[in-house]
């Protein structure tokens, strides 16, 4: 069939060259169409997941985002392949390609594979999970997400901050929150009159507190013998989750417990001796 032969549209439809390109239409359309059912399909996914395994008790949190953000990622690379598939390109040239440009992209974002690389033994090692006050570097507060790329930090004054995976890698990182327990040291200089037993006894009276814990138990210790005063400590150890409000409930009461005993904080003072040259006997 030629063009002088075409009389309707049917036989429009039916020139060779038209074929093929109703054909190339059809896969594109239906290839956009995979490609974004799997951007849809994949955000759908990953939140339902995340929801779901949050209410999960016998998973952790700090694996919840990284499970619904790997399961994303792999919905949209098998739509992405579908999709060219349905363009007419072979799967395994697709493959081949994608292999080939991931090195490439590897190869030039060294940097962000590095923070993908510490991500991983963050969640392989666990120096630290969600809900953790952990310090690095100069960043301080508690742990709110342990993502692939970065980690999400909430500090105490609420303050928003998205660390690199690999800053934190290769820094040294202090969790607080490790362990159930904490020691509390509270050192107080009191005079050299004062009766070490008298205020071992005035001190001790402020351990009943039900946050202080019974095992181990609390100790009063002689520190030093410094030039004013003598250097005492109070030791004790609290639950992590009541520790700075013990703490600051001791530092408030130390103070009005030694006025009420008699016991003198004093100030720093030196002994000064006068000599007078004219008694000052003769080498």
């Amino acid at each position: 069939m030629n063009i002088s032969d075409i009389s309707s549209f049917n036989d429009l439809l039916a020139l060779p060259v038209v074929e093929q390109l109703t054909g190339y239409a059809g896969n594109m359309l239906s290839g956009l169409v995979i490609i974004i059912l799997g951007f849809w399909f994949s955000g759908r996914i990953s939140n339902i997941i995340r929801t779901r395994l949050s209410r999960i008790k016998s998973v952790d949190a700090t694996m919840s985002p990284v499970i619904a953000s790997v399961i994303r990622y792999v919905i949209l690379l098998i739509a992405f392949v579908a999709g060219l598939g349905s363009f007419g390109i072979e799967t395994t040239s697709i493959i081949a390609v994608i292999g080939a440009a991931g090195l490439a992209v590897g190869l030039a974002l060294q940097g962000t594979l590095s923070n993908v690389a510490a991500g991983v033994m963050l969640l392989f090692l666990r120096p630290f999970k969600v809900g953790d006050w952990m310090e690095t570097g100069s960043v301080s507060g508690t742990v709110i997400e342990i993502g692939l790329f970065s980690t999400i930090i909430n500090t105490f004054d609420n303050i928003y901050i998205s660390v690199p995976n690999s800053s934190i890698w290769g820094s040294i990182i202090i969790n607080h929150s490790k362990y159930n327990t904490r020691r509390m040291d509270l050192d107080i200089g009191i005079s050299y009159e004062t009766d070490l037993d008298y205020a071992e006894q005035t001190l001790m009276a402020l351990v009943s507190d039900d946050r202080v814990l019974a095992e181990p138990a609390p100790q009063f210790l002689v520190v030093a013998y410094a030039d004013s005063a003598i250097t005492v400590r109070l030791r004790l150890y609290a639950n992590v989750d009541t520790y700075f409000p013990l703490y600051w409930d001791m530092m408030r009461q130390i103070k009005p417990a030694l006025d009420n005993a008699g016991i003198s904080i004093p100030y720093p003072q030196r002994d000064v001796r006068l000599i007078d040259p004219s008694t000052a006997s003769p080498e």
